[in-house]
């Protein structure tokens, strides 16, 4: 259960703020619902509280897991060899959908290697960055920053591993 002010990370829609808790009479049946400002937009995101955990809404990670994250993101991953785009597509969606800032990352990571070497089509070019935008804000959060600042950060680390591979490839 959470409470107003808790921070907490909408699979979909990243990380956000418990606003309030209110009852809505839905259908003849009266529930609680958590109301999520959103980090970096205006949106607002209502969520039964007996559904949170269907929904896949979960607290932010620690400073500590942020910073594997980061890290994970520097370093070199083995592609995905996955060669029908709808099942790759299909698979990395599902891991956006796990909440788990991890699979998150993998996919974000995966993408944008593969974007490297042949550009991605418009779908995995979203996923790519709905990944970026559910890790950049949960970073935000987490370590007390801008949104902007967050981004520069993420992508930043993204675009040095880039030129990290290339020059390890010409070696």
């Amino acid at each position: 259960m959470f409470k107003i002010g808790s921070k907490v990370v909408h699979p979909l829609h990243g990380a956000g703020i418990i606003e309030l808790i209110e009852e809505k009479e839905i259908l003849h049946q009266i529930r609680q619902y958590y109301v999520i400002k959103i980090s970096g937009s205006n949106m607002r995101v209502m969520v039964p509280a007996d559904a949170v955990e269907k929904v896949g809404i979960r607290a932010i990670v620690e400073e500590e897991e942020v910073d594997k994250i980061l890290e994970y993101l520097k370093g070199n991953v083995s592609k995905e060899e996955i060669s029908d785009w709808k099942v790759r597509y299909s698979v990395n969606l599902d891991k956006i959908k796990s909440g788990s800032i991890c699979k998150v990352a993998e996919v974000a990571k995966t993408l944008f290697i593969r974007n490297k070497e042949k550009s991605l089509s418009s779908g995995e070019k979203k996923l790519f960055d709905s990944a970026c935008q559910l890790i950049i804000t949960e970073l935000a959060y987490v370590k007390r920053m801008e949104i902007e600042e967050a981004s520069l950060i993420v992508r930043g680390i993204l675009k040095k591993s880039e030129q990290e591979s290339e020059e390890e490839s010409i070696v």
